[in-house]
């Protein structure tokens, strides 16, 4: 056993991030999912997550989304934390079109009911380039493709939105995909065994109640191993990037 020393979070986060390798092994795409927990488990209080994580948290969190192609996210979540589109500093555009990305990641969510207010956060990119993908799937209600139509690109991955349809669908969008959660899409994307990098903030507190853990789900015949890449630090915080045992 040894003493591992994190990095602080400083003002190279973006570039330390971008740098990291995520090539796929199939030369395919890469899914990384992103999640913060209290050190007793919790991913929420007061159903939002946006509590747990302090000013590294955030820092991190952005510095994640600049480097990605497509950030993903269940509908419940997206609706439970208001998502809009991705936001990104002028140095994070500059980075990522050097990189040969798009300005800004697409935001794709995951809809089988496809209930959406469109007056919502959600669809304020629409006219600007920056609406969202919805994937859903092949059965979706017709009348509810045609309302999102002016305000979303919605794509039907097939007769069940299974983590293998939802990676080959956002395919074209790049080939790297970060994963939002929540946790039951989280466990999903666990148990389907797509998950390629596991990136965690360990937020320094105890919340107890009942909150859901980072994924949720069936127990698996045999735990999935990881290896721990890297621990960045900021105060009390702590950031761990795990890569999947090949």
């Amino acid at each position: 056993m040894h003493a591992l020393t994190p990095t602080e979070v400083g003002t190279d986060l973006d570039e330390a991030i971008a740098a990291e390798n995520r090539t796929p092994p199939t030369g395919t795409t890469w899914v990384a999912l992103n999640m913060v927990t209290s050190v007793d488990g919790s991913t929420a209080v007061d159903g939002q997550s946006g509590a747990l994580g302090g000013d590294g948290d955030r820092a991190v969190f952005g510095a994640l989304r600049a480097m990605c192609d497509v950030v993903l996210v269940a509908s419940g979540t997206a609706k439970a934390e208001n998502y809009g589109p991705p936001k990104m500093t002028d140095a994070q555009r500059e980075a990522r079109r050097a990189r040969g990305q798009r300005d800004i990641p697409r935001l794709a969510v995951v809809s089988r009911s496809l209930s959406f207010a469109t007056d919502t956060r959600l669809f304020s990119g629409a006219g600007t380039g920056e609406h969202p993908l919805i994937l859903t799937s092949d059965d979706a209600d017709p009348d509810r493709v045609a309302a999102l139509g002016d305000v979303a690109e919605v794509v039907a991955v097939g007769s069940e939105t299974t983590p293998e349809r939802l990676v080959a669908a956002l395919g074209p969008y790049g080939p790297v995909v970060l994963c939002e959660g929540g946790p039951t899409l989280n466990g999903q994307f666990v148990a389907a065994g797509v998950i390629d990098e596991l990136l965690v903030t360990l937020a320094p507190m105890l919340t107890l109640g009942d909150s859901l853990r980072l994924a949720t789900g069936d127990a698996l015949e045999a735990p999935q191993r990881y290896r721990l890449d890297r621990v960045f630090r900021q105060d009390d915080e702590l950031f761990l990037r795990y890569l999947q045992r090949r």
